[in-house]
Formats: C-alpha cells, sequence, structure tokens
C-alpha cells in the first residue's frame, strides 16, 4: 500500500469518527472495517500482529474517576513503521461522588428499575492505528490511536460527582505515545510497549438538569506485542 493512500485512508476514518452522531454509528464503523483487514492477510500480503495492553488513567476536571483498563487489539501490519487493526477491551471504573450528592430518588421520570453505582465495568470497541518512529530492532518511538464507542456492561447508572452518567454507549477516543523496547533479537516483532495516554468519553449526564459531558482522564499503559 502506498503511504499516500494509507494518509488518505486515515483522513477518511478520522472524518467518519469525529463526525459520527452517536457511539452506535461507531460500531457500524468498526464492524464495516473487519473486511477490510481480514482480505489482505488472507491474499498473503499482510503480516499479522497482535498486541494486549493494561492501563491506569484518572479523570481531570470536575468529575473525578479511576480507570482500570485491559485491553487487545489483532490486525496487521501495513509497513515497517504501520500497523492498523481492531480491538476490544474491558475498563473497570472506579468513580468518586460527592459525599452530599443525595440518593437516586427516580426524579423527573427515570426508570424506576434503574440503580445507581460507583463502580463499574465498560467494553471499549475500536479501531487501532499505530506508528512507529525508528527501526525495529532497537528501542523506537510510537504513536498510538485508538478509535471507537464503549459500552456499559450494566443497566445501573453511574453515580459520578453531583449526578448520574445515564448513557449505556459512549464516544471512545485514547491516543498514546510512549517507547516500544524490543524482547527477543531473533524476533523483532516481539517487544514492550510503555506509554502515556490520554482518554476521551462522551455521556449524558444527569443532575438538576440534563446535559451531554465528556471525561478526560490521562494515565499510563503498558503493552505486550507480537
Amino acid at each position: 500500500m502506498r503511504i499516500s493512500a494509507i494518509f488518505q485512508y486515515l483522513a477518511v476514518v478520522a472524518v467518519i469518527a469525529f463526525n459520527a452522531s452517536s457511539a452506535n454509528a461507531q460500531y457500524y464503523e468498526i464492524a464495516n472495517q473487519i473486511p477490510s483487514l481480514i482480505s489482505p492477510a488472507l491474499s498473503g500480503s499482510l503480516n499479522y500482529k497482535g498486541f494486549i495492553d493494561a492501563g491506569y488513567s484518572r479523570t481531570f476536571g470536575s468529575y473525578k474517576a479511576d480507570f482500570l483498563e485491559f485491553s487487545t487489539s489483532q490486525g496487521f501490519r501495513y509497513s515497517d513503521w504501520f500497523y492498523m487493526g481492531v480491538g476490544i477491551g474491558v475498563d473497570v471504573l472506579f468513580a468518586h461522588k460527592n459525599e452530599n450528592w443525595g440518593e437516586w430518588d427516580s426524579y423527573n421520570g427515570f426508570d424506576h428499575d434503574h440503580s445507581s453505582t460507583t463502580t463499574a465495568a465498560m467494553m471499549p470497541l475500536f479501531t487501532d492505528f499505530r506508528v512507529n518512529l525508528g527501526g525495529q530492532n532497537s528501542a523506537s518511538f510510537f504513536i498510538d490511536l485508538k478509535i471507537g464507542c464503549s459500552f456499559l456492561l450494566s443497566k445501573n447508572y453511574i453515580e459520578i460527582g453531583d449526578g448520574y452518567l445515564t448513557n449505556q454507549q459512549y464516544f471512545y477516543l485514547r491516543p498514546s505515545i510512549g517507547i516500544r523496547i524490543p524482547t527477543n533479537s531473533q524476533n523483532p516483532k516481539q517487544a514492550f510497549n510503555i506509554g502515556i495516554s490520554y482518554k476521551l468519553l462522551t455521556s449524558n449526564y444527569w443532575n438538576s438538569w440534563s446535559r451531554n459531558v465528556t471525561l478526560n482522564s490521562l494515565g499510563a499503559t503498558i503493552a505486550y506485542e507480537w
């Protein structure tokens, strides 16, 4: 694949991701990209590559929460410096509530079957793009970008700050940068990645009025690739 074609593809994907009307639209875009990733592998023109990573991040701003993050990404290396794949993960969210905030009372017509929680599990689904800045046989820098959606794995609303996150689907964006360290001189595809990340989640939020909010978090990640 020519470099110009790669950048054209990245531009199209970025426009689709940032202009999607909902997290559901993000899910369908990810699903539609799977055949385009599989077909080059069947033709033998690409090299398979996989990642597994773990991380921890904490929000900044008005809404406080911690995330313990695990994910895997499977895809193909288009060149020595460019990787694209699709991934899935589990994020455990530990929200910090305002202690002065009252108990949930189904105000304003909310479903009585819902309850609230300050701990929740979320499942991100994403397209993963990675660029390596340097050779495969020595330590180098990487830039990684995950774009997709995240699903709340519960019907409970997440109690956070002075209110509740009420969506079941969230827009998901997670860029990261760091250092790639090869672990096997005989197989340069094997390496550890240590980096820092930023994560953006969008959601509906309810307190005394309903509105949309974003959760911004910064964290650290460690990954193994093969």
